[in-house]
């Protein structure tokens, strides 16, 4: 057996997956472990280490909604995401991206009823919200599902793009 099918497998896309929630959740243990709630650590002058403890969604958005309602949601996507995994081959990078960013962000939900947050980029005193490593993930997973897809609706003139 070769290495090429494995790669193919569903399975390893999942392990991509358990190594993106490791992560994260490591990063999050650290931070923890390290700052204190609202200490800022300035990195270089447009990027920050921060802990934060956000309760919404992205960026802090629809806070009333409760952690409940998240959790629920987080579940619902978390099992639509691992079917479409199993069944859209061409899209299995970003799908384990989004699957490994909404498991280290629920996992955040379910233990503390917030999500932790210690990523900060800035400049000339403007400030993006903070983010996390699964929220890294969501985003990069999201980029690759929109990338293939205007791959697939270009057609074969884009097929060469490596």
């Amino acid at each position: 057996m070769t290495a090429k099918p494995m790669i193919r497998s569903p399975f390893s896309f999942l392990l991509l997956s358990a190594l993106i929630v490791a992560v994260d959740q490591e990063t999050k243990v650290l931070i923890q472990g390290s700052l204190h709630l609202l200490e800022v650590r300035q990195i270089t002058s447009f990027f920050n280490i921060v802990y934060y403890r956000n309760i919404g969604s992205a960026f802090g958005m629809f806070k009333n909604l409760g952690n409940v309602f998240f959790i629920t949601v987080s579940v619902m996507a978390v099992a639509v995401v691992c079917v479409l995994l199993f069944r859209d081959r061409d899209n299995r990078l970003g799908l384990a991206f989004i699957l490994g960013g909404a498991i280290g962000n629920l996992v955040d939900r379910v233990a503390h009823g917030y999500v932790i947050d210690f990523l900060e980029v800035h400049a000339a005193g403007h400030y993006w919200p903070a983010f996390n490593i699964a929220d890294s993930a969501l985003t990069l997973g999201m980029a690759l599902l929109l990338l293939n897809a205007w791959i697939q609706w270009k057609g074969p003139a884009c097929k060469s793009i490596p």
